[in-house]
């Protein structure tokens, strides 16, 4: 909203505009699992403090759940506030689609539709993942858009790396960023984790924004879809140790007792694949690489916390990384050595976890170059502008293909560059490691 102002003085007229943030209008809008795949949670801002609501159902907007709101005031010289809004819609019926509108009486967002998950783990799970998009150059988001106003996918996957970066210009280009992928994340649970763009005041504009499971959501969490257990970790705390060294110990400690737990007999019958996610890779070849080479999330820092001797106690099948502006996949790799399942199919029940960076969905940064020969255990790897599309069809078989949307085959279909089976009929921990 502008307000125009003349004024007059000694005979000359002349106009100021004054720029207000519209206070009370939901935008940003964008969902989330909550604790339970049917539990789903709507966040959103306004500039003003309102109540928090949602109207939703089935085939009208016949419920109404109520949240709570905290003021969030960025790091910068103006301390620009919003207010952050959460209200949980529990216990939804499974593979149901509800509409849904975010607000208050002073204000409500468009109508957005979702659609829940089904129950259990035999179904075929359908998931968009890529890292590191800005506001600018954002080459994927446009074929992102489509494939959700066409139903392509159950949720999302974003490892790191958001506007670049959401605390400047006060924290406005991290509302751009939020009303910009809002076509997205407002259908789609949005599921995230930190990246290194993320670092200014410790994170803030990060752990504010989204709201992900659990009690150390900020940093780390575990969640349940369909076949898989996902595992989302902050490789953060292994290099902005300025925060604190116990976060890294913390996390190490929790992500033990989470893969424990999923590795269990039980829990690895019903839901055999264990997946983890976070930033900065453990391997990567590109050439102007650093982070990969300090090796700190493969290795810990001075020997402790390392995190690859964890894969392999606990059987984890896949990791997927972002950080490189590349796309990336490995053999089935443990400590710089290729595990395949066989010469002629290295992908059926490999003998160690395989990885994937995913990081070329767009930004001001451009793409990486690589260097030249390839690595031993590199697969395959592309610079071009591109996300991954990732389909888990039983507890047998995943399928991952890697698209271009630098040279599509048109503007609505881009071209895949990639693509492999992992299958496993078995998921236990690698013995012979």
């Amino acid at each position: 909203m502008k307000l125009f102002i003349l004024m007059t003085s000694l005979g000359l007229c002349w106009a100021r505009i004054i720029h207000f943030e519209n206070d009370y209008q939901p935008q940003q809008v964008h969902i989330s699992f909550g604790d339970k795949t049917n539990d789903i949670v709507v966040t959103w801002s306004t500039f003003n403090d309102t109540k928090s609501e949602v109207k939703y159902g089935k085939h009208q907007m016949n419920k109404l759940a109520s949240g709570s709101s905290k003021v969030f005031v960025d790091g910068g010289k103006m301390h620009r506030r919003q207010w952050i809004h959460r209200v949980l819609l529990p216990n939804l019926e499974f593979n149901t689609r509800y509409m849904y509108r975010a607000g208050s009486d002073n204000g409500w967002s468009q109508m957005f539709s979702f659609k829940t998950p089904p129950a259990g783990e035999d179904w075929v799970l359908r998931i968009a993942i890529y890292g590191d998009m800005g506001v600018n150059n954002s080459m994927s988001l446009p074929f992102l858009k489509e494939d959700v106003a066409e139903d392509k996918y159950d949720m999302i996957l974003h490892v790191g790396d958001f506007a670049y970066d959401m605390n400047e210009e006060e924290g406005r280009v991290g509302d751009r960023f939020m009303n910009m992928i809002e076509p997205i994340a407002a259908r789609v649970p949005y599921m995230t984790c930190p990246g290194n763009h993320e670092s200014a005041y410790n994170f803030t504009h990060y752990s504010h924004r989204f709201t992900m499971p659990g009690e150390e959501s900020n940093l780390y969490y575990s969640f349940d879809v369909g076949p898989i257990h996902f595992v989302s970790i902050s490789t953060e705390v292994y290099y902005f140790t300025q925060y604190g060294l116990k976060l890294i110990s913390n996390q190490y400690e929790w992500l033990k007792k989470d893969l424990a737990k999923a590795n269990s007999d039980a829990n690895r019958k019903s839901r055999p694949w264990i997946i983890l996610f976070g930033h900065r890779p453990m391997y990567c070849s590109n050439s102007n690489d650093i982070d990969c080479s300090l090796e700190y999330t493969r290795k810990g820092l001075l020997g402790l916390y390392g995190l690859e001797p964890l894969l392999k106690e606990f059987g984890v099948d896949l990791v997927i990384w972002a950080h490189e502006h590349s796309y990336e996949r490995t053999w089935p790799l443990y400590d710089n050595r290729v595990y395949n399942g066989s010469y002629l199919q290295p992908y059926v029940n490999p003998r160690a976890p395989v990885h994937i960076i995913t990081g070329s969905a767009g930004c001001r940064e451009g793409t990486d170059p690589f260097e030249k020969p390839a690595l031993p255990w590199s697969a395959y790897r592309s610079s071009e502008y591109g996300y991954t599309k990732f389909n888990a069809y039983n507890k047998t078989h995943i399928h991952v293909e890697q698209v271009d949307v630098e040279n599509p085959i048109d503007s609505r279909n881009p071209r895949v560059i990639d693509q492999f089976w992992l299958i496993k009929h078995l998921h236990q921990p690698y013995y012979d490691l």
